[in-house]
């Protein structure tokens, strides 16, 4: 598979979006440390394990880099921080720059979500963070499809083949034939 050139987003495309100009406020804010998000997102490397995500893990694309984007010092603390409203405007508009992203990139959203955590307690002194799952600060991200159609197909698709009465014997046969034809630990065949 070719690699494709890194797409650079800026703020002034963001804010030209459909939904990234919703978020002016974040772009605004200057203890908001979207400039660099931008710069985490504008990586080549990154963008391709956003992709190899949905291809090869059949994952949301945020789910290739978040933790590396959680562990970015002025990203994990703006997350750490109480200011809950600010902290989900900024974990949205991340949503919005990928889905640029990955559009660029020949991929269209699937209207369908992925879990990335699990949403624990809000406490009142502490920052509202996940208590499982792969990301502290993000609880689900957009799907993708790509528009050029899928290199592997899904094991959903492919379980719907193997168990429908139209496939064929593929001569392997099935745990239960091979069990029988074992000696039990009684001597004997298992019957």
């Amino acid at each position: 598979m070719s690699r494709k050139p890194t797409e650079v987003i800026r703020r002034e495309q963001f804010l030209s979006d459909r939904h990234g100009k919703t978020f002016a406020d974040v772009l605004s804010d200057p203890d908001t440390p979207f400039d660099e998000v931008l710069a985490f997102f504008n990586v080549e490397e990154r963008q391709q394990r956003m992709e190899d995500a949905e291809i090869h893990h059949d994952r949301a694309p945020l789910a290739g880099v978040v933790r590396e984007l959680e562990s970015e010092p002025a990203v994990g603390q703006f997350f750490a921080t109480l200011q809950r409203r600010r902290s989900t405007r900024l974990r949205q508009a991340i949503g919005v720059l990928v889905r640029m992203i990955m559009e660029r990139r020949g991929w269209r959203t699937t209207g369908k979500k992925g879990s990335l955590g699990v949403r624990g307690s809000p406490g009142s002194r502490t920052p509202y963070h996940n208590t499982g799952g792969l990301a502290l600060w993000f609880i689900r991200a957009e799907r993708y499809h790509r528009e050029s159609g899928m290199p592997f197909r899904s094991v959903r698709d492919l379980c719907a083949e193997l168990e429908s009465p139209d496939s064929t014997d593929s001569g392997v046969a099935d745990d239960t034939s091979v069990e029988s034809e074992l000696p039990s630990p009684r001597g004997g065949r298992n019957s």
